[in-house]
């Protein structure tokens, strides 16, 4: 199983043998470096835990620097479900890089949108509001009614204003179009969720 944590930066264009043109991402991914390997035999299953991106010592707390104290104070620490043993051969200090994914491979990608603050039913729900002429006057993006026929009781679930964004999406079956060893980028088809910057989690599907 392959597997990367990146940082989203802009959006490009990308044109193939063919002359075909197709929108791609250009995520910074890695290098991330294999903090902690486990085990069914310890911990009940198998999987690699990585470090991606610096940051301060004093924003750290003490338990996770002790965990990571020869190998640097990491900006995010995530853990990915894979078989360790013939088949990645992973141990703790070891470094992965873009280069172990390839053109055409087929990915899984993880981030957190946007933040779009709190917001009414028709951005957050696409209502289309109420009536415009007949005597409205403070109507047009209201809700309309959210209680009746339950007994003056508001379902639960219903659909109403909030905070809107700032969800962790999943978004599959992207492809990678080009690989950037030399600046360890990855250029991946389509859109991904969240600004630029976002921590973004890769695996192969």
């Amino acid at each position: 199983m392959k597997f990367i944590l990146g940082e989203k930066k802009e959006m490009t264009q990308v044109f193939d043998e063919k002359g075909v043109v197709s929108a791609a991402t250009i995520v910074s991914a890695g290098p991330v470096v294999v903090t902690q390997v486990k085990n069914k035999e310890k911990d009940g299953y198998e999987g690699v835990q990585v470090g991606f991106g610096t940051r301060r010592a004093t924003r750290i707390s003490k338990s996770v620097q002790g965990h990571t104290k020869e190998l640097g104070n990491f900006k995010v620490l995530q853990e990915f479900r894979a078989k360790v043993g013939e088949e990645l051969g992973l141990e703790r200090g070891a470094k992965i890089d873009a280069s172990i994914f390839a053109p055409g491979d087929l990915v899984r990608v993880t981030s957190t949108s946007k933040g779009k603050g709190f917001q009414g039913v028709v951005k957050r729900h696409g209502f289309h509001g109420g009536p415009r002429t007949h005597g409205q006057k403070h109507s047009e993006r209201e809700p309309g009614s959210i209680g009746g026929g339950l007994r003056g009781k508001v379902p639960k679930g219903k659909r109403m204003a909030g905070r809107m964004g700032g969800t962790t999406i999943t978004v599959t079956n992207l492809k990678v179009l080009q690989v950037l060893p030399e600046t360890n980028e990855l250029l991946i088809k389509g859109a991904i969720p969240g600004r630029r910057g976002t921590i973004i989690s890769i695996s192969e599907m």
